[in-house]
């Protein structure tokens, strides 16, 4: 099954949406695509302010700032994207924006933390193909995962994409903790570079020494494999792992559950954003494919725009927020 099924899914409920009375005596308001994987209804928890400067900002800070093109990033000439982030040196950029996505390393001087960034893609892109390719499961690749065992699958094209930078990224992060001192990795990206990013964090995690904090804080991701690799992530970044959903943004619904794709837990849902794009209400939402957050969503009242941004701070994510 293609994306571009639940695309078009997705786009049948909105054409049909101002009919009086239900198509074919179904109400497609009641449809859910994500059926079949595991739920919860949880209670959720308010996400404070203060939690979303600290916690949120910085890594999306990153992920923004990898659509520009890498030689602005290296030169950290990139307008105010790269102002946002002063102290920080590059240590390895590259990607072709298309079939290796950009991504860098770097040194948070300010943070004493190594970075890890993905670039995303256009969530139109996406959605209708998800790089290029159906979302057929493989085996994880246990030379990149050591830890996963035979149950775990994963979205083939995320997983080739990802392999594609792995050893480069692994080996500029080893040499980078070892020559700056720093105990510290932060790994983060947007959309495509939200799924390279979990993917990245759980590598690092499984061959960094154990006194090495990894934290995994990713935006509008798409689901990356089955059940078993989100009880995966649960068991192996716990709370260091954060996917952030904004509001009403499809990609965050593909490929669907009723595919035997899973999202881990530890999402943080967006529920609004002030019209100055500054202040947003979040709310914690325990367990995975938790129904009181992005996975309980209405189809009809999905948004392509709120997978762009703003999702705090005036913080939106895609080439077109890049100046370079």
């Amino acid at each position: 099954m293609h994306v571009l099924s639940a695309v078009l899914l997705l786009a049948a409920c909105k054409l049909v949406s101002a009919a009086p009375t239900p198509l074919f005596g179904i109400d497609l308001g009641e449809i859910n695509i994500n059926t079949d994987g595991k739920t919860t209804d949880a209670d959720t928890v308010p996400f404070s302010q203060d939690e979303i400067t600290n916690t949120l900002v910085r890594p999306a800070l990153f992920a923004r700032v990898v659509y520009c093109s890498s030689p602005s990033v290296v030169n950290m000439t990139c307008g105010e994207q790269c102002d946002a982030l002063p102290n920080v040196k590059i240590l390895v950029a590259g990607g072709d924006d298309k079939r290796v996505p950009n991504f860098f390393v770097a040194h948070d001087v300010d943070t004493e933390t190594i970075v890890v960034a993905h670039q995303g893609t256009e969530p139109a892109n996406l959605l209708s193909d998800l790089n290029d390719l159906n979302f057929f499961q493989v085996d994880a690749n246990t030379t990149v995962l050591p830890k996963a065992n035979k149950d775990v699958k994963m979205h083939d094209g995320f997983a080739d994409t990802q392999e594609r930078t792995a050893d480069l990224v692994l080996s500029t992060v080893q040499s980078a903790l070892k020559s700056t001192g720093a105990k510290k990795v932060l790994v983060t990206g947007h959309s495509l570079g939200a799924a390279i990013a979990s993917i990245d964090g759980m590598m690092l995690r499984m061959k960094l020494d154990p006194s090495i904090a990894v934290t995994t804080t990713v935006f509008g991701l798409p689901r990356v494999g089955n059940q078993a690799w989100a009880d995966l992530v649960d068991s192996t970044l716990g709370s260091s792992f954060t996917h952030v959903t904004n509001q009403h943004d499809p990609v965050t619904q593909v490929p669907p559950q009723f595919a035997d794709f899973q999202h881990p837990s530890n999402e943080i849902h967006i529920t609004a954003v002030d019209p100055s794009g500054i202040i947003a209400t979040a709310q914690r939402c325990p367990g995975q494919e938790n129904q009181n957050c992005a996975p309980g969503n209405n189809l009809l009242d999905f948004n392509i725009d709120n997978h762009r941004g703003p999702y705090f701070q005036n913080i939106s994510m895609a080439n077109r927020f890049c100046p370079v």
